[in-house]
């Protein structure tokens, strides 16, 4: 069972859906997903017998983290891992602040580890012509979003790792394209947490879909192809709201 907490709501709005995933058939475990919503970007919660957190937000974003979790149902202690699905600084900015006052280990690939432990940051190219206008402009404001460096605790390679030991049930799996090092967790319900393998919220896209900033588009779409034969169902973005994958399977198709 899958419950989804609206922490902006007066009471939790909870959505509820038991799934059955032919390609992700396991004993299934119930699991919470708390979004935290940052502004331009989200990062999630996933409580399950264990909890792990995706993504670390932007910089100087620790006070609201702290205010999300006055409302939810977790303590700051809970939280076991702070997954980061890339080095992009709206991503991992606040990592550094979140893994203090949680004790959490933050993993990360290989291959981006480098934007926060150095740290530093390198546009992604533009997909199309919005996508060029955008990667120009953040060229030029990127070099004013400072943060502090962090040490990466896991360190994934390709082969990604299980979250069961985590009391999670999914694992975290290496699905380049936005970055070299991008990663997406998958839980066995078919939900997938996905970073910037798609985008679902302006300035980027108006509607949900291929990301407008990616070092390679095409890898972009192997790791798409990859996680639909894995049987990713809905997919929650860094940038917007969750979308169903059918709309990704049909912009490959």
């Amino acid at each position: 069972m899958i419950i989804i907490f609206d922490q902006n709501a007066e009471k939790n709005s909870i959505s509820m859906r038991a799934r059955n995933c032919s390609r992700l058939r396991k004993p299934e475990m119930d699991v919470n997903i708390h979004p935290i919503d940052f502004g331009f970007n989200q990062c999630y919660i996933i409580q399950s017998e264990g909890t792990v957190m995706v993504d670390g937000g932007s910089p100087n974003k620790i006070k609201e983290f702290m205010n999300v979790m006055e409302r939810i149902p977790v303590e700051p202690e809970d939280i076991q891992l702070i997954i980061l699905t890339h080095g992009h600084f709206d991503h991992i900015g606040s990592a550094k602040e979140i893994k203090e006052v949680t004790g959490a280990k933050i993993v990360m690939h290989e291959l981006d580890r480098d934007y926060l432990e150095k740290p530093f940051q390198r546009v992604p190219n533009g997909v199309g012509v919005w996508g060029g206008i955008l990667s120009a402009m953040l060229h030029v404001a990127v070099p004013f979003f400072q943060f502090p460096a962090a040490k990466v605790d896991i360190v994934l390679g390709d082969e990604g790792m299980s979250l069961t030991d985590f009391g999670v049930p999914g694992r975290v799996i290496h699905t380049p394209g936005h970055t070299a090092g991008s990663v997406s967790v998958l839980l066995d319900s078919g939900d997938a947490f996905i970073g910037c393998l798609a985008q679902n919220k302006f300035p980027l896209r108006l509607t949900p879909g291929l990301p407008v900033l990616a070092d390679s588009i095409e890898e972009v779409k192997e790791s798409w192809k990859r996680l639909l034969a894995l049987g990713v169902e809905t997919a929650y973005p860094g940038h917007g709201k969750p979308f169903s994958s059918d709309i990704i399977r049909n912009t490959l198709t």
